[in-house]
């Protein structure tokens, strides 16, 4: 692995800002993590390709990053490059006639359920709240507990190593509670969405129920975690949590939420650490409890597998 070489090469990339040691506390929700070694946003897509096989070819590890909204990065940081979706990868585009939203998977995914809504469009309403970007979602499935994004895909464009450009129909992808069959060395550049006529008023009723939902029960105005672990079958992680008693339960500056037990809280400069071990007492408290082992749900990068 060539750090320098690659960020030699990746200094000369056209549309594509480069940078070393970027407090990655900054690109999550949580606020904590170490830097990336290389950081990269891309513009375009020639400045995107152009980005991946420099560091495909230096063997640099490569991870994309939108939002961070569900997040752990290692307090070591990580020794590899961040990429990140610039310009040509925000925009949104509305068809009203033909009832789609295409975006970019750069596009804050509330940006998206707004342009449906300001459309008269349906079928975006159980996403207002969300935080993280449109590729965020569709990788990870993102939705409430009984509907979800892939629902309403009607394509999914990636960039595919050797290949280039692809395009999934969204109908041929195996979705799930928070996965998708979408290869994992794919990058996710573009979705059409399919969505119902319907007019504003009842898409916005349909909205604030869900965002009431979301308020009562989401950290709101601090850092923190989106939901830590998923939901078993059958079962709330949520009601799990709070059962085996861990509302208000701390690791260092790591809070469990009182408001929410499925949510950790950075309520005094935490650290990754205390995040981690406080993920592990959950998952050790509810197994105990409830003989139950919750999966996580957040995200780690950096740390040694």
């Amino acid at each position: 692995m060539s750090l320098f070489n690659a960020f030699m090469s990746l200094s000369g990339a056209y549309d594509a800002d480069v940078r070393r040691d970027e407090p990655l506390s900054r690109r999550t929700s949580l606020r904590v993590g170490g830097p990336a070694a290389l950081s990269c946003c891309a513009h375009s897509y020639p400045a995107l390709a152009r980005v991946l096989d420099t560091l495909r070819r230096e063997g640099v590890p490569t991870a994309v990053l939108g939002k961070g909204s569900n997040v752990l990065v290692s307090d070591d940081g990580y020794e590899g490059c961040i990429v990140s979706l610039g310009r040509e990868f925000s925009r949104i585009v509305v068809d009203v006639e033909r009832g789609t939203v295409s975006a970019g998977a750069g596009v804050q995914l509330a940006k998206v359920v707004n342009a449906a809504y300001q459309s008269g469009l349906s079928g975006l309403e159980d996403l207002a709240g969300i935080p993280g970007t449109v590729g965020g979602a569709v990788v990870m499935d993102a939705g409430s507990r009984h509907h979800w994004i892939g629902a309403a895909v009607r394509a999914v464009v990636c960039a595919k190593p050797g290949e280039g450009l692809v395009r999934h129909e969204g109908p041929d992808i195996d979705w799930g509670y928070r996965r998708t069959s979408i290869p994992a060395d794919e990058t996710v550049l573009e979705v059409e969405l399919s969505l119902a006529p319907s007019t504003k008023p009842q898409v916005a009723r349909a909205m604030d129920r869900r965002l009431a939902v979301r308020k009562g029960r989401v950290p709101m105005g601090v850092p923190s975690t989106g939901e830590v672990f998923m939901d078993p079958p059958d079962l709330s992680a949520s009601r799990l949590l709070a059962d085996a008693g861990l509302r208000g339960a701390r690791s260092g500056g790591a809070l469990v939420s009182r408001l929410d037990p499925g949510y950790i809280v950075n309520d005094r400069q935490a650290r990754a650490v205390d995040v981690l071990a406080l993920m592990h007492r959950m998952q050790e408290t509810v197994e105990e409890a409830k003989g139950v082992r919750l999966k996580p749900q957040v995200k780690f990068l950096g740390f040694q597998s």
